[in-house]
C-alpha cells in the first residue's frame, strides 16, 4: 500500500510546488489609460487595482485575476477645473457609470508561451456589468507588463462614437481605449 501511496503523494506534492500563486501589490501596481479624439487631442489618466493575482505553474503564466477600483479613475493630462470636468464625465453615465459599476474585472483564462518570458493572453474583461473576450501580451521579463486595448463600445460606452453617431466632425472620440499595465508582485 505505501508502495502504491508514495508516488502518487510525490505527484500531488510536486504539483503544489511548482504553482504559485502572486498577489499584486495594488500600491506599486499602476494602470494607465488613454483615449483619444479625432483632432489627435489624447487624454490620459490612472486607475487603481482593488486586487490581483496571477497564477504561474513552471514560471508559466497559467490564470489571474484583476479588480480594478473605478471610482480611482482620475485624468492626468489636465488640471483645475478641467481636469474636475473630465473626471466627472468619465465617471457619468455617459461612460463608466461608476456611481452604478464601482469596479471593472480581468480574468486571465489561458496563456501561451511566444517568447522568452512574453504571454499571449485570453481573457474575459468585464466594466459596467458586460463582458467580453480580450486578447494582449504580457511581459514578464525584467518586471510584468502588459499593454491591452479594448474597444469601449463593447461595454456600452457610446458617447460620441462614429459607430453610433453621424456627423460628429472634430468631436469624434475613437472607441479603442490603450491601457498601460505594470504590476509588482508582493
Amino acid at each position: 500500500m505505501i508502495k502504491i501511496l508514495t508516488p502518487i503523494l510525490l505527484l500531488i506534492f510536486s504539483n503544489l510546488c511548482l504553482s504559485q500563486d502572486k498577489e499584486i501589490n495594488i500600491e506599486k501596481s499602476k494602470i494607465k489609460w488613454y483615449g483619444k479624439e479625432i483632432t489627435t487631442k489624447v487624454h490620459y489618466g490612472t486607475l487603481k487595482f482593488k486586487k490581483g493575482i496571477l497564477k504561474f505553474e513552471d514560471e508559466i503564466l497559467v490564470s489571474g485575476e484583476f479588480t480594478v477600483d473605478m471610482e480611482s479613475l482620475t485624468v492626468d493630462d489636465l488640471t483645475g477645473r478641467g481636469k474636475k470636468y473630465l473626471e466627472d464625465h468619465l465617471r457619468s453615465d455617459d461612460f463608466f457609470s461608476v456611481e452604478k459599476f464601482k469596479e471593472s474585472s480581468l480574468k486571465i483564462t489561458s496563456s501561451s508561451l511566444i517568447k522568452d518570458s512574453t504571454f499571449e493572453v485570453l481573457g474575459i474583461l468585464s466594466i459596467k456589468g458586460i463582458s467580453n473576450n480580450v486578447k494582449f501580451t504580457i511581459s514578464t521579463k525584467e518586471s510584468i507588463d502588459s499593454k491591452l486595448t479594448f474597444d469601449r463600445t463593447k461595454f456600452d460606452v457610446k458617447y460620441r462614437s462614429g459607430n453610433f453617431f453621424q456627423n460628429l466632425g472634430d468631436k469624434l472620440i475613437y472607441d479603442d481605449i490603450d491601457l498601460e499595465v505594470s504590476l509588482v508582485l508582493n
